[in-house]
């Protein structure tokens, strides 16, 4: 059995938000052959499900970079999470370096998850995050934490920096970037490689091949389990460095074409190996 580990945004899904038809058509024979498909995003798991394509489709979801696994059949698996202690630490430090602070919870995504925020402009961002009190997070019931996000305008990379060397060596957690505004602040466990290889030995299951794909820093994670990582071709160049392989882009239906070329069903010059 291969496994295949796919990132949803900029990799699976194009620039549309959607899975394109090629893909489905992909991703149904990759099931037709027995092999495992994994969903592994950073996406919280409401902001998945709501995917028409995914709604279709029986196979696990990671979700929040490995914070939280369900099965094929949407059975929490588990969870990872930042104690309330550490939390209110971190959001201090956040707080003071001036940057937007998404926090994602059992609850849901405060005071928004970050699919919804692609399309808002400066102004409404920055409404967002001075109106809103993060205090009311507190007050609720059994509140579990699972991944805070430091966003920044395109213009302030720097405050993205700050943040890393503000919170490097300081709490037992993980760091990473599902876009360059931003860093993706998880449990020390949340971690996309280390959920593959958590749900390998929960299903008691035996992958030949781990194939990742992914376009952004927190999927160097998965990268750093497979046997072969594939970017796509509107990666960054520093996570097309990093990969094995290089397929077309999301909008080109890069994800297929990859499969296509791995599998060996067509020949093409388009996946260009890393040297």
């Amino acid at each position: 059995m291969k496994c295949i580990s796919i990132d949803l945004d900029g990799t699976l899904l194009n620039s549309q938000h959607e899975i394109s038809e090629e893909n489905v058509k992909t991703l149904k024979e990759l099931h037709e052959q027995g092999h495992s498909i994994i969903l592994n995003t950073g996406r919280a798991y409401a902001d998945v499900i709501k995917l028409k394509a995914v709604q279709n489709m029986e196979v696990p979801i990671f979700c929040i970079n490995g914070s939280v696994l369900y099965s094929k059949t949407r059975e929490l698996l588990y969870e990872a999470t930042i104690s309330v202690s550490t939390y209110k630490k971190i959001f201090s430090i956040l707080n003071e370096i001036g940057v937007g602070i998404l926090v994602y919870t059992n609850y849901g995504g405060f005071p928004s998850t970050l699919p919804p925020l692609h399309n808002k402009s400066k102004e409404e961002l920055a409404t967002l995050f001075q109106e809103y009190n993060y205090d009311v997070l507190l007050n609720k019931d059994n509140l579990k934490i699972y991944k805070l996000i430091a966003l920044v305008q395109y213009e302030q990379l720097e405050k993205i920096e700050e943040v890393k060397r503000a919170l490097a060596n300081q709490f037992d957690i993980s760091m990473a970037s599902s876009f360059p505004n931003n860093v993706e602040i998880t449990s020390s466990e949340a971690h996309k490689g280390k959920a593959i290889l958590r749900y390998q030995r929960m299903m008691n299951l035996n992958f030949e091949e781990i194939f990742a794909f992914g376009d952004g820093g927190n999927d160097l994670a998965q990268f750093e389990v497979a046997t072969t990582s594939v970017a796509m071709g509107n990666a960054p160049l520093d996570i097309q460095q990093k990969a094995d392989l290089i397929t077309k882009t999301n909008d080109e239906d890069g994800f297929a074409y990859a499969v296509r070329y791995l599998l060996k069903l067509t020949k093409t010059q388009d996946v260009i190996p890393v040297i």
